[in-house]
């Protein structure tokens, strides 16, 4: 496959399968098309392209007696939250023109790393050919040897093997930064103790090494460092947050920079009082601290759920042996009533924008495929027949459940 390294950063390669025989043009057509909308304009696929940001689409598809594999290469130059979101989305693309076509994302690779060892090893051959020559250039060698040491002292870090600095297993506190690089510039000017997250998906490893040291998020100025921290604070133990100035990443920091920020690190409390997590921005509009906030929701949550097992269980109680269903909205309004037979079409139409469904009958593969494609999240009947593909999305409760 061609790709065209003007836009590469990271490359998100996938895998193809589909229960029919479909052709390239069909998709990259699925891909355009299911895609639309789902991500924002600021993820949108096709503008992605336009502005260069994202590369040609390539694919690679075969068949063989009526069923299609193949593999998708999509090139992109955005950060690796961003690119992290887009090779989620591919995986949502469920059909391929008029086939069931299921899309995996296999690995997303950083380009630059394999570019940075070509460009160590040429070097290399250069400082050797030049040593050879008897003509040494001594600040060459000083960054060269630098360099090495830096590469050298990088370790690999629990089950995930994410990238750290040599002292993170004995450093009473650490430093957690997005991804390889933010690690080596941090090497660079002796900081020993940070971890790579390596993304969103924040490890299990992260988590507990967390809650047993002094532990600083050193994220981007950008809007994927507050994805990053946002996640963070949802799954780990923050004590303190650094950010790098307003559209700069932590590997593009000079020493001074470095040192400024972790100086002026500020604790988690306080930041969250100060800062706006959607966009970044001070505010003093939060009154409450971030460890009150985080314990309500954890005690507010049993409640919840408990009084929409109430609700689904009256409802069920309301209609039984009518043959009825229920649509709800999100807070548990009743939007609509109308008899089960009637209910697939209900949600095959698009007019539906609820997102629970309370009906007097049994739930079947073919609703659970319907109630997917209308982006539902909860079914609520007498019983759960045999569903070999339940999406992730979709929850499934009977009325043993309520019991």
């Amino acid at each position: 496959m061609n790709i065209d390294p003007s836009t590469t950063k990271y490359i998100i390669k996938t895998e193809l399968v589909a229960n029919g025989v479909v052709e390239k043009p069909d998709v990259v057509g699925a891909i355009f098309g299911q895609t639309e909308g789902l991500l924002g304009d600021e993820l949108d696929l096709r503008d992605l392209q336009k502005s260069g940001r994202m590369g040609r689409i390539e694919v690679e598809v075969s068949s063989t007696k009526g069923r299609s594999t193949g593999t998708i290469v999509l090139p992109s130059s955005l950060d690796l939250v961003e690119t992290s979101i887009l090779g989620a989305a591919l995986e949502t693309i469920d059909r391929v023109g008029p086939c069931k076509a299921q899309i995996s994302v296999k690995e997303i690779r950083d380009v630059r790393e394999s570019k940075r060892r070509k460009i160590v090893e040429r070097a290399k051959e250069l400082l050797t050919d030049v040593m050879e020559e008897g003509d040494v250039p001594l600040g060459n060698i000083s960054e060269m040897v630098r360099s090495e040491v830096q590469m050298e002292e990088i370790t690999e870090f629990g089950e995930a093997k994410l990238p750290a600095g040599p002292n993170v297993d004995d450093s009473d506190a650490i430093i957690l930064v997005e991804g390889r690089s933010d690690v080596l510039n941090l090497l660079k000017y002796g900081i020993k103790n940070s971890i790579a997250v390596e993304g969103t998906n924040i490890p299990e490893s992260i988590k507990k090494l967390s809650s047993e040291r002094v532990t600083t998020a050193f994220v981007d100025g950008d809007r994927g460092g507050l994805l990053i921290l946002k996640e963070l604070l949802e799954t780990a133990e923050i004590d303190y947050v650094a950010q790098a100035p307003d559209n700069t990443e932590v590997e593009e920091l000079t020493q001074k920079q470095i040192m400024k920020g972790l100086r002026s690190k500020i604790p988690i409390d306080q930041y969250i009082e100060m800062y706006d997590l959607d966009t970044g921005k001070k505010g003093n509009h939060k009154k409450k601290s971030w460890k009150a906030r985080k314990k309500e929701q954890v005690e507010e949550e049993p409640k919840k759920e408990q009084s929409k097992s109430k609700l689904f269980k009256s409802l069920l109680s309301q209609i039984k042996g009518e043959k009825k269903a229920i649509l709800l909205d999100a807070e548990g309004n009743k939007m609509d009533e109308l008899p089960t037979r009637e209910l697939a079409d209900k949600l095959k139409s698009n007019k539906y924008t609820g997102s629970t469904v309370v009906f007097d009958g049994i739930i079947t593969q073919r609703l659970v495929d319907v109630a997917s494609d209308a982006e539902l999240s909860t079914l609520v009947a007498r019983r759960i027949g045999n569903i070999p593909k339940l999406p992730t999305s979709l929850d499934l409760i009977s009325q043993d459940h309520l019991a």
